[in-house]
């Protein structure tokens, strides 16, 4: 018998539509499938981002500059897939906070991006959402932002900083983690093949990839994994059939992608572990109110 989630309520905090169904995409189905309440918030529109697909270029940028319009409408298509009703951006309708591409690239300097944003400001339409939502569970990126990006850090210095001036108190906090057994096993397998994971020789050659030593929670999203794929279809300039993440499924099995890791940064460890002694519900230990 599943769990109940009622009255479990979850709050995400991501820089890009896509970012949520990558790294929390089973978890977000799982929790909402439960009952629980389960709002992102993300942060930008993702106008910087590159385009996958041959017959939509023409929205990039450097074109016609329409990314961001069109990858909203991705993010509604992905979050029917995992049954969320609750999506937003950061500080709409009155403020849009644009994508600030990758470190030390011009759009950086751009006083509308997401990266030039004032902590305080910013932070403080994310405490409208807190109060507002009363989240139990937080879930963000680390102090790098996983693998460095602009708006990845500076979501995460919103979400932490938001949590801590806010009046409600979050009861657990959540990094998104990427252990490296699991992306070297990846990489080995991709070499059977003759392919690679993002070119990467080595587990080492990969930012997002942590220490296994940092996961403290796991959470097993295999029922979910079809909802998961099918949000990651719905990004489609982002995520390609053929790219290195649908490979990663076709030859590792769907269980790579229906387990999601996290480390707990606020609360505390809560039974049920797994036989590693990892927590296996973000919501174990939740004190309902």
């Amino acid at each position: 018998m599943n769990r109940t989630y009622e009255g479990i309520r979850l709050l995400l905090v991501h820089a890009h539509p896509d970012d949520e169904t990558i790294n929390n995409g089973a978890t977000m189905a799982k929790y909402a499938a439960g009952g629980a309440g389960v709002t992102l918030v993300t942060c930008t529109r993702g106008e910087e981002g590159e385009v996958l697909v041959p017959g939509l270029v023409h929205l990039a940028s450097s074109d016609q500059d329409q990314l961001g319009i069109h990858r909203e409408g991705e993010l509604a298509l992905a979050m029917k897939e995992l049954g969320i009703t609750d999506f937003r951006f950061l500080g709409a309708p009155s403020v849009k906070f644009r994508d600030s591409g990758m470190m030390g690239t011009e759009p950086n300097n751009n006083p509308d991006v997401f990266w030039q944003a004032d902590i305080e400001i910013a932070s403080q339409y994310l405490v409208e959402v807190i109060e507002e939502v009363k989240p139990h569970i937080l879930i963000t990126y680390d102090e790098f932002g996983g693998y460095g990006h602009p708006d990845h850090i500076q979501a995460h210095r919103i979400a932490m900083r938001a949590s801590e001036i806010a009046n409600w108190q979050i009861q657990k906090i959540y990094w998104n983690t990427m252990p490296k057994s699991v992306l070297a096993q990846g990489i080995a397998k991709m070499k059977e093949i003759g392919s690679d994971f993002f070119g990467a020789e080595t587990v080492d050659d990969l930012p997002f990839a942590k220490d296994d030593s940092l996961v403290t929670t796991l959470v097993d999203g295999s029922k979910f994994v079809d909802s998961k794929l099918a949000a990651m279809k719905a990004h489609e300039t982002q995520i390609t059939l053929d790219g290195p993440f649908f490979a990663l499924s076709n030859n590792l099995g769907l269980q790579i992608w229906g387990d999601e890791y996290y480390t707990l940064v606020k609360g505390k460890k809560s039974e049920p572990f797994d036989e590693q002694g990892r927590e296996t519900d973000l919501a174990s230990g939740i004190i309902l109110k």
